[in-house]
């Protein structure tokens, strides 16, 4: 007799079996091999990008700044995509995406300078960041409530294993085959993925119809605010962590692919617990966790000279980091259904706003002390801490 499967239950509704009974699996599929190709490309540039604008372009901390504000300029315009809509599927613009962030991180290699580190920047983070938005529409459209979560965090385990494999392939091949060979490879590799999602036949939809216009809503606020204060403790944690680590305490690229593997290995295993306790304690629980330790790793960053004591708060603060899905989540529970796209793209750009600004400010202030850029993390955690004390779910939101 085979077992009863509970409908209501995710980890049930997520079985094979369940998926193509409901039309679901080659979306899940879709998605699965999508963000395994974004989350690897992105992996590898920031891996990579540190030593090779150190040891390559010869840039110092405020020019490093600049290029990674210019990264985040397509995030910040990432609410165009709404009207790409018009013309493309979301899968189909998602591929594309997928595409462009592959051919900017291949040609990354050959342009050693800062100019060429700007104009590459700028083309394979318009893929990444035009991808992430469509990436978080399609998974809350297709999936409910009780779902989301579970979805959410597999994807992120499946993408952090990818992300091992690119650390030790760079370890092994960095003295081989160089900055340019590296680049290359990885990028042609996405960029494969990016080819095959657009030729595959587009996936059924399950979602309600979208509504393809740019608006902010009252009600959304608190979405708003966390997202916005989420990209700004986001940039902190991707350009000043890793470069204190390089510029202080001398980590090698070697040593920084094995910190970004030890880092996947962990959330390989730990992705998949977020997303069910996300469903068993809330929302507010684990963001609450998530900015109380974010304040212990920005201070620590800033006072301590081990080198150890820093890799291990690199660790901790990647491993926290995953718990921000549960700003997503919090939105699905919260918004009609027939927002998520540009809820989704309005929240990715609300997000870069602070992000456009940080890397620039905060390397110009590194100049002045390298504490200040944390201290200012430590500012940014405790304000969404409150913030986060706000968070009320419906008591039993409606499962799509």
């Amino acid at each position: 007799m085979k077992p009863h499967l509970d409908p209501a239950r995710p980890e049930h509704a997520l079985t094979r079996t369940a998926l193509r009974a409901s039309g679901r699996a080659d979306i899940l599929l879709f998605l699965l091999v999508s963000t395994i190709a974004s989350t690897a490309g992105i992996q590898a540039w920031q891996t990579l990008i540190n030593n090779f604008a150190v040891d390559s372009a010869h840039l110092g901390a405020d020019a490093v700044g600049f290029v990674q504000s210019i990264r985040e300029v397509p995030g910040f315009l990432s609410m165009l995509v709404i009207y790409v809509l018009f013309v493309l599927s979301e899968q189909r613009a998602a591929s594309l995406s997928i595409l462009v962030l592959g051919i900017g991180l291949a040609a990354t290699g050959y342009f050693p300078s800062f100019w060429g580190l700007t104009l590459t920047t700028l083309v394979m983070s318009t893929g990444f960041h035009y991808y992430e938005p469509l990436n978080q529409s399609l998974t809350l459209q297709q999936f409910n409530t009780f779902e989301a979560p579970v979805v959410l965090s597999r994807v992120r385990a499946v993408g952090a294993l990818a992300n091992i494999a690119v650390g030790i392939l760079i370890y092994f091949l960095s003295d081989a085959m160089g900055y340019k060979g590296m680049f290359a490879l990885v990028g042609a590799l996405v960029a494969a993925v990016g080819v095959w999602g657009l030729c595959k036949k587009p996936c059924e939809t399950h979602g309600a119809p979208q509504k393809k216009k740019m608006y902010l809503r009252r009600k959304y606020w608190l979405y708003y605010v966390l997202t916005f204060l989420e990209g700004s403790r986001r940039q902190i944690f991707i350009v000043f962590a890793v470069f204190l680590l390089v510029k202080k305490f001398d980590y090698s690229i070697q040593a920084i692919s094995i910190l970004f593997i030890i880092n996947n290995a962990i959330n390989y295993f730990l992705n998949p617990l977020i997303g069910r306790a996300i469903n068993r304690f809330g929302e507010r629980q684990l963001l609450t966790v998530e900015y109380a330790g974010m304040i212990l790793v920005f201070l620590t960053y800033a006072y301590t000279d081990s080198h150890i004591v820093a890799g291990i708060m690199y660790v901790l603060d990647f491993l926290i980091f995953n718990f921000n899905v549960g700003v997503r989540t919090y939105y699905q529970k919260i918004a009609a259904p027939e927002d998520m796209a540009s809820g989704m793209a309005m929240g990715f750009t609300i997000n870069h706003i602070a992000a456009v600004v940080v890397p620039v400010l905060g390397g110009v202030l590194w100049m002045v002390d390298y504490k200040i850029p944390f201290f200012i993390g430590v500012g940014l955690g405790a304000v969404s801490l409150a913030l986060t004390q706000c968070i009320r779910i419906p008591a039993k939101p409606a499962a799509r």
